[in-house]
Parts: C-alpha cells; sequence; structure tokens
C-alpha cells in the first residue's frame, strides 16, 4: 500500500509547487509533477532531498513509498520518474522496463545496515546469530517455532513476536537472500508492512518482539528499540559508521540506489537540476538520515551521468 504523509501533519512525505510549509492535497499534481516511489528504506533519503530543493527551487514533486519491488513495476510501465531501491533491479524487472522501453540511470545513494531490533525490556538477547535467525524466519518454522526457548535453549519459555517488512520489499528480499538462502521465502505468520514507523511503534509495545529493518529505522527510534548484534560466524557484531566501512557487520550491509527515467531527464525540466542538487550536498546532510555515505568518487560519477 502506497504511504502519503503531509509536511504540516509532522510526517513527510509530498511536497508539492515549492511550498514544503503547506498542506498540499494529490490534486495539485500536474503533468510536470517529478514522480517518486518505491523502497521506504530510501524514502527518507529522497524525501529530505527533496526538501531541501523546494527551499530554493519553484518546482513539484512527489515522493511515496511501496516497497522496492513495487516501486520497480510502477517504474517499469512508466509511471514514475525515479524508483528508489534497498536492492538492484533484477532480471524480470529489467526485461519489464525494455518490453516498455524505459531506459534508466542507475545512481547509488548511501550504505545501509539492515537492523535487527527488539523491544528495549527484552532483557535475554544479547546477541544473535545467523543461525538462529534462520530457525526463525524460514518457511519451515511457520507454525512450529513460536517460542524464545526453541531458538535458543537459555532464552525464556515466552511467546515470539515476529516483524519485518512485506514482501513488495527490497529489504524483504535481501534479509531472505541472506537469512533462509532462498530470496522472498520465509514463514508468513509474522506482523509484515511496508511502514517503517508502524513497525518501530508495534515493536515498542510488545516486549517479546524482534524485527527487522533498515538502520535508518533504529536511529529515529533508539529511545524505544534495542538494535542486536549480529554473529555471521566471527564473534556478534553492531551495525555502525565503522563496521559498515570496514566490511565487518556481514552480511547485512548493502548499497541504496536511485533509479532514473532517462526520457523523464530530458522531459521534466525540473529532474534534472533536482537530482543534481541532490548529490551536490547529499554528504553534508545525509547523517541526519540515519545511512551512511558512500565514496566521493560515487557521488562524483552520479552526477558525471546526469550530464
Amino acid at each position: 500500500m502506497v504511504k502519503k504523509y503531509y509536511p504540516l501533519m509532522g510526517l513527510l512525505a509530498l511536497t508539492v509547487a515549492g511550498c514544503a510549509e503547506q498542506d498540499l492535497t494529490a490534486t495539485q499534481i500536474t503533468d510536470a509533477t517529478i514522480m517518486v516511489d518505491g523502497s521506504s528504506t530510501v524514502y527518507p533519503i529522497t524525501l529530505q532531498a527533496a526538501n531541501r530543493f523546494l527551499n530554493t527551487h519553484d518546482a513539484s514533486i512527489s515522493v511515496n513509498y511501496s516497497g522496492s519491488s513495487a516501486g520497480f513495476r510502477a517504474f517499469c510501465r512508466g509511471e514514475t520518474d525515479v524508483s528508489n531501491a534497498s536492492r538492484p533491479i533484477n532480471d524480470e524487472e529489467r526485461a519489464m522496463c525494455q518490453e516498455n522501453n524505459i531506459a534508466f540511470l542507475t545512481l547509488p545513494v548511501a550504505m545501509d545496515a539492515m537492523a535487527i531490533v527488539v523491544n528495549p525490556k527484552n532483557t535475554w538477547v544479547d546477541d544473535i546469530s545467523m543461525a538462529e535467525l534462520n530457525t526463525m524466519w524460514s518457511e519451515q518454522s511457520e507454525g512450529k517455532i513460536n517460542e524464545w526457548q526453541q531458538v535458543r535453549a537459555e532464552w525464556p519459555d515466552k511467546p515470539l513476536s515476529l516483524y519485518g517488512r512485506g514482501q513488495d520489499s527490497g529489504t524483504y528480499d535481501y534479509f531472505t537472500t541472506h537469512v533462509t538462502g532462498e530470496t522472498r521465502q520465509s514463514r508468513h505468520d509474522y506482523v509484515a508492512s511496508e511502514d517503517e514507523e508502524f513497525l518501530s511503534a508495534q515493536i515498542a509495545k510488545d516486549e517479546n518482539a524482534i524485527g527487522f529493518f533498515g538502520i535508518g529505522a533504529y536511529h529515529r527510534h533508539w529511545d524505544t528499540l534495542k538494535v542486536i548484534p549480529v554473529d555471521n560466524g566471527q564473534g556478534a557484531v553492531y551495525p555502525s559508521i565503522e563496521t559498515v566501512a570496514d566490511g565487518s557487520y556481514q552480511p547485512f550491509t548493502r548499497p541504496l540506489f536511485l533509479y532514473v527515467n532517462e526520457t523523464s531527464l530530458k522531459e521534466k525540466a525540473n529532474l534534472k537540476p533536482f537530482l543534481q542538487h541532490y548529490f551536490t550536498n547529499l554528504r553534508s546532510w545525509l547523517h541526519f538520515t540515519g545511512y551512511m555515505p558512500i565514496a566521493e568518487t560515487n557521488y562524483q560519477d552520479s552526477l558525471s551521468k546526469l550530464q
């Protein structure tokens, strides 16, 4: 489900006609509006970029989220100009774009560390292994692994409440690829949502909860969630700028992307200036979103592609 929020309501998503301070409706979207959809992980980054651009430019930008997979479907049908993505486009989506004559640019935006989080009242989990995550999330565990003690003997005999991203999400694709060993294959008896704010709120209320999403959502709610270090066989490692940079937080370190319709770059006058503003200034404010920058040379490469 696509989410839309408005600036004066305290949540930011749709900013139109260069007026970030107004409560604006979707009826103001025109043919000139830059349409952005896709990953809810990348959503806060692009939203921040749009609001900063609109502070000094008269433009119309709609930023929504529906998940990377749903976003790619819309993008490859020609319905959006920019697709936020927490994973690379796959062969099926690439073929769909080709079939619809959608040529695109791939622009790396940032680095994300997927966070495994629990309720702060959870006193028994100090770390978790990839094997234990597999026990929790595998398709074979549905209806069978329902208590914490079934995952690790010293954990309590308490209900296991699972929360995570929905199946239109690139985060779900990435998580299942590395945890269950099969992309888009997992148990389905968990609370699923593309809305990280919803998931954060639910985990903060459920003492037996464990969930996964991008590190940005944890940083936005660090005071109501507890992040868990992950052991991939080399000892438990917390997600951080340092562990992402040195490659030790594996396998949950991943790049984030924008996919840009090349025709839109030519036909929508404000799209190129918006993206140039985005990538020129990104390193100066990215930390506010909770994500980590890539190398400056990557941003310069993206600016060169936009030329």
